[in-house]
């Protein structure tokens, strides 16, 4: 299901509480302001009031090419680190390891078990496959520090095997699935039920901020949102399966027509390890019609790059609100006049039959999300 090829940053954080390294070496407030966020000033000294701040962890993560988003996390005793796609679509974490010698373990950084003094095996080993890759691993327990959360004793999977091409020119080490434990390989217990367990979120949501275009500043928090990085209110739906982030979808609009095709009610997944839009195969050909699409020899649906400000709008109606996305959302100017559809098929059925979406990062970048596991629902702004 996964095409793999696939900010939030607190407006009462001071400088220097919470910050990833970015590879352009700007402060928080810097990057922002770039993007025409200007955060209010805070007293650096509640920094000493650490109740204030308790519970929440607001980190930058990479945008390599607006197919996947990415950060670092730390594993073990002494701190390893490691760049890990965050994935709703999944729930497993597993890294690269010194127990993996194909062509995919040895472009990466591996954990070393042997270097950490927390580490116990748990001797069960895992196969996890995705759409595009698929790996063997074996579990194991250690301490795993996200932003500044620590987690003590989060399963682990380690790589043993990563057979093919398809990780060998990932931009990350491993993968940090949020999404439920159904879902979970080997009935690993994911990273952000171990943070509800252990008490360690203000609240029991996380969000995203995605950006486009290529550039940084891309924002995931844990225990809280940012009121900057979206504009008006978010509009909160519920969740239809704790398995995946998995919501309903009452209508499909182009240009503000109903098409009738949700009449009977349609499913999707948000999914932020999917980098495109994921439409049920059977209605793909309809919304290339509709978008004046032809499809490549590459199997690429194609679009004349003149005509962007012409293509219609989709909507997608949920819980009573419709959710826009204009072609700019859509489309990706890949050159000189050369413009594809961000698109594509799934063969998935969904539960009932209500055909099934994938909201990949396409219509991510245009919505502030958040994923809330106390009340099992998800909600979308508009992104700032």
């Amino acid at each position: 299901m996964k095409c793999l090829v696939a900010v939030l940053v607190c407006a009462v954080l001071a400088e220097g509480i919470v910050k990833i390294p970015l590879q352009k070496h700007k402060s928080m407030r810097e990057a922002l302001r770039e993007k025409g966020i200007e955060l209010p000033y805070q007293d650096p000294a509640l920094k000493y009031q650490p109740n204030e701040f308790a519970g929440s962890a607001y980190m930058y993560i990479n945008n390599y090419a607006d197919t996947t988003y990415y950060g670092a996390i730390s594993i073990g005793t002494p701190p390893q680190s490691f760049q890990v796609l965050f994935d709703t679509g999944s729930a497993n974490l597993w890294v690269d390891s010194i127990y993996c010698n194909t062509q995919a373990c040895n472009a990466h950084k591996k954990f070393d078990p042997r270097q950490s003094s927390t580490y116990s095996a748990k001797g069960q080993s895992f196969y996890l496959p995705y759409g595009a890759g698929s790996l063997y691993g074996t579990f194991g327990y250690d301490t795993v520090q996200v932003g500044d959360i620590v987690i003590n004793n989060q399963e682990i999977g380690l790589s043993t095997n990563e057979p093919g091409q398809n990780f060998v020119v990932a931009k990350f080490d491993g993968i940090l699935g949020l999404s439920y434990p159904y879902i979970s390989a080997g009935g690993e217990t994911p990273v952000m039920d171990n943070m509800i367990s252990q008490n360690l979120l203000g609240a029991n949501i996380f969000a995203f901020y995605l950006s486009r275009g290529g550039q940084q500043g891309s924002v995931l928090s844990f225990g809280g949102v940012d009121n900057s990085l979206y504009k008006g209110e978010i509009y909160w739906t519920p969740v239809t399966s704790e398995s995946y982030w998995q919501i309903g979808v009452q209508g499909f609009e182009i240009n503000g027509q109903e098409t009738g095709w949700c009449s009977r009610g349609c499913q999707s997944i948000v999914d932020t390890g999917t980098s495109t839009l994921t439409a049920p195969s059977q209605l793909l050909p309809y919304i290339m019609q509709a978008i004046g699409a032809q499809q490549s020899q590459y199997g690429m649906y194609m679009v004349d790059c003149s005509q962007i400000n012409n293509l219609p709008t989709l909507s997608f109606v949920i819980s009573g609100v419709a959710l826009q996305l204009p072609p700019s959302a859509y489309i990706t100017q890949n050159g000189y006049q050369s413009c594809s559809v961000g698109i594509t098929p799934t063969y998935l059925p969904s539960r009932d039959g209500e055909p099934l979406w994938i909201f990949g990062d396409v219509f991510l970048r245009e919505y502030y999300s958040v994923y809330d596991r106390t009340n099992n629902r998800v909600g979308f702004a508009s992104a700032a």
